[in-house]
């Protein structure tokens, strides 16, 4: 056999690897987190999108009729981005008397930072 197949450094057949390395190091990295994670970030990669999520953070909670008056845009428009970011679970719905208020989902949000978090680790 040769020197460097002697030599290299991969490990043995008879090496053991540890079982449940995610269970115990990233725990929410279960494949159906990771689905809705992708999910979430197209939601979120829309330059539009992202101009809408610092709006209603800057505010705390704003109308359709805010967003896109502030924002330029047709009112169908604004309504279909919202629709993306409500169904991806990254803004909620509130109504008050005849308005519906949009803001922010601060869980959905903080469940996204901790998986980037496990993904970098």
């Amino acid at each position: 056999m040769s020197k460097i197949l002697q030599e290299s450094n991969l490990p043995s057949p008879n090496t053991v690897q540890k079982k449940d390395f995610l269970k115990t190091h990233a725990p929410s990295l279960d494949h159906l987190s990771i689905k809705k994670a992708s999910l979430t970030f197209r939601a979120i990669n829309h330059p539009l999108r992202q101009e809408m999520i610092r709006m209603i953070d800057s505010k705390g909670n704003a109308t359709v009729t805010e967003l896109f008056v502030e924002m330029r845009l047709e009112q169908s428009v604004a309504s279909q981005h919202l629709a993306i970011l409500r169904r991806a679970g990254i803004v909620k719905k509130e109504r008050e008397g005849k308005y519906m208020y949009y803001k922010l989902n601060l869980e959905r949000l903080q469940l996204l930072n901790k998986i980037i978090s496990d993904l970098l680790k």
